[in-house]
């Protein structure tokens, strides 16, 4: 990715990271993930880790270092695959019903700083705007009847009707199948970094991650990818340096 900072230097936003006046009459879609994202990604992070491990042991007669341990070993088998997200996957193999278990928990669903806000934003641009997530489509429908944020997309795509994960580098082919898109006119913003990289094989130009998907957890860096701190940066005439 070019590096606008290099070529339109302007020592003022050296503390900031930012640069002035993101030209949006560039982009034509915007691709948006949910979870991480537009979602604080704790609800999901508390889920896999905390509460699932808890009520397995609980109905499995296990103990929860032996719930987390299982749980943990088999997320790093299968990580980054469609079944990784599959919820019909899980079932069959813990025998939980987790879309019950997610309801329980669901008070924890939140959206992330100024997301609404953004969306809206779009909506006044007259950009094209798509909901692309690996989420298995009953975590999508909990997720809207607490957040309900779906009025805001063109259309919402999940992982699960390509058959294949984000991760997978056949995705974006498969995808300009069923939402045709110019890369060069394309603005994707997801936390996953691996996404990210094959977005960019494909040429996608517009790319940035989340600097704190999970509010419970640090900000993190990225020596790859633009980091947003908060949607509000691509509202108000400024962007992570690097979107050029």
């Amino acid at each position: 990715m070019p590096n606008a900072t290099a070529r339109n230097h302007d020592p003022s936003t050296d503390q900031t990271g930012l640069e002035p006046e993101f030209d949006w009459s560039r982009v034509q879609t915007v691709f948006l993930d949910l979870d991480g994202t537009l979602l604080d990604l704790h609800f999901d992070n508390h889920f896999w880790h905390e509460h699932l491990p808890d009520r397995y042991a609980q109905r499995k007669g296990r103990s929860p270092a032996e719930a987390r341990a299982l749980i943990s070993a088999h997320i790093r088998k299968i990580e980054g695959s469609l079944s990784y997200y599959c919820l019909d996957y899980w079932r069959d193999f813990l025998e939980l019903d987790l879309v019950a278990l997610k309801q329980e928990i669901a008070g924890r669903i939140a959206l992330r700083p100024e997301v609404e806000n953004f969306l809206t934003y779009l909506q006044t641009l007259g950009k094209r705007t798509v909901l692309l997530t690996n989420a298995h489509p009953d975590s999508v429908a909990l997720k809207f009847r607490h957040i309900p944020i779906q009025h805001h997309f063109h259309r919402v795509i999940t992982s699960h009707s390509l058959g294949i994960a984000k991760e997978n580098p056949s995705f974006w082919s498969s995808l300009q199948q069923i939402e045709p898109f110019e890369s060069e006119h394309t603005l994707f913003i997801d936390d996953n970094l691996q996404v990210l990289c094959n977005a960019k094989r494909h040429g996608l130009r517009y790319l940035l991650t989340i600097a704190q998907p999970d509010s419970n957890l640090p900000p993190r860096q990225s020596d790859d990818f633009p980091a947003l701190d908060c949607f509000k940066q691509l509202m108000n005439g400024s962007a992570p340096a690097q979107l050029a």
